[in-house]
């Protein structure tokens, strides 16, 4: 079990999802909060018109539109056609339950999923499993570099995930 473990962990830490070789288009973008560039990546996708709309999934309750605005230099005409802040997701899971009722509500057939390398894997598994049948979903990875600790962690909450999602839970 050991060596499973082992062997799982070094491929995870080598072979870090990747960023997507452009031009792909997609009907959305969904961005995670939480790790450095991963918004300012999402918004130049939809600056440049490689998607439609973009959702931030997890900001916290405390921001406004107005101050995300800011923060971020989203132009007024982006923010009011294109930029929804989702405040209902307070962890990888429900991020995912935030972003396929969006997805839901916007009859979106493909969206671009925008986190962390590190991070990818198990956002991507998540939204999978809530996403609406035949959604096709780009994963489009924020390189970075983690730390010993930050892939430890992020590979066993990824273990743990496919554990509780092997036995129904």
């Amino acid at each position: 079990m050991f060596i499973a473990w082992s062997l799982g962990f070094i491929w995870f830490a080598m072979f870090l999802p990747r960023p997507v070789i452009e031009p792909v288009r997609t009907d959305g973008v969904i961005a995670l909060t939480g790790g450095g560039g991963r918004i300012p990546h999402a918004l130049r996708v939809i600056e440049r018109g490689s998607s439609k709309r973009l959702l931030v999934s997890g900001v916290d309750r405390e921001v406004r539109p107005r101050e995300f605005a800011a923060e971020y230099k989203v132009p007024d005409r982006l923010m009011s056609c294109c930029v929804m802040l989702g405040y209902d997701a307070v962890d990888t899971r429900t991020n995912a339950l935030e972003a396929a009722r969006w997805v839901k509500e916007n009859n979106l057939r493909s969206v671009r999923l925008v986190t962390t390398d590190w991070h990818m894997r198990r956002a991507a598994f998540d939204l999978a499993e809530e996403l609406p049948p035949r959604t096709i979903m780009v994963r489009d990875a924020v390189p970075s570099k983690p730390s010993f600790r930050i892939l430890f962690l992020e590979y066993n909450k990824l273990v743990a995930r496919l554990l509780a999602w092997a036995i129904g839970w």
